[in-house]
């Protein structure tokens, strides 16, 4: 019997919509990286999944990985829902608390950047019923570190009060904003209840690792399917061809 994967990726998109941008995953090429995935053996796992595995509770197999969404954006409803329905696959919704229903000006923005509408409880609600999990990416999206302890403390916990509120049950995941964490932020994610928490730092996840700065693998908006699969096997946000050929390399040297 298969000792289970020892490592797990994270996937970690924002928007899907029209037109494709660094942040942007056009939705044609979203459901192609998605039906790539599956036909190459990967699947996504429920958020709880991840959790019970990280502690040492449950197995993952290899092609395991967990599949997230930053924001909130209301195009996951119309061009996100209709592929994990085809695929039967759970996803991880990261939600910023106090702009639900709204747009995302974050408190951080200068007024240049372009907003987009977030997802409302009633899509919120939908999402859920076809197995989304929502989880919190603060109160107000702003550069943690930037913030005094209460501030922080607010954001942290403030988040999480509104969003089981909202939900009627309990959210133990964070995706740090901006991926912005240092070990105070750290300490205040763990000291405000969550049991772990993302940041944008790429890589594979292992037992044993921080819980609280776990590891996250971009998704650009110009990725074929081909490059997202190479990124997923190498654990990496370059999907070109150089990393691919460094890693057989090193197996040749005997580093890997």
């Amino acid at each position: 019997m298969s000792a289970g994967a020892e490592r797990c990726p994270v996937l970690m998109y924002h928007r899907v919509d029209l037109p494709g941008s660094r942040f942007c995953v056009p939705p044609a090429r979203f459901a192609a990286q998605l039906r790539a995935l599956a036909r190459a053996g990967f699947r996504a796992v429920t958020l709880e999944h991840f959790t019970a595995w990280l502690a040492g509770e449950t197995r993952l197999e290899p092609g395991d990985f967990l599949l997230t969404f930053d924001d909130g954006y209301r195009d996951l409803h119309h061009h996100v829902l209709p592929v994990l329905r085809e695929l039967d696959w759970p996803g991880v919704v990261f939600l910023v608390s106090d702009r639900i229903g709204g747009e995302s000006r974050w408190a951080t923005d200068d007024e240049a950047r372009p907003v987009y509408p977030l997802l409302d409880a009633a899509m919120i609600a939908t999402l859920r019923a076809h197995g989304v999990s929502f989880q919190s990416h603060s109160r107000t999206h702003p550069r943690l570190t930037a913030l005094d302890a209460t501030a922080l403390a607010d954001e942290l916990a403030g988040s999480r009060v509104r969003l089981e509120a909202l939900l009627d049950e309990p959210v133990e995941a964070l995706a740090y904003p901006f991926g912005a964490v240092d070990e105070r932020v750290a300490e205040a994610a763990r000291a405000a209840g969550y049991r772990l928490a993302f940041s944008t730092r790429s890589g594979f996840n292992r037992r044993g690792e921080d819980r609280w700065r776990l590891r996250r693998i971009d998704v650009h908006g110009d990725d074929s399917p081909r490059m997202l699969l190479r990124k997923v096997r190498l654990g990496t946000n370059d999907g070109g061809l150089m990393p691919l050929v460094r890693y057989y390399l090193r197996r040749l040297l005997g580093k890997v």
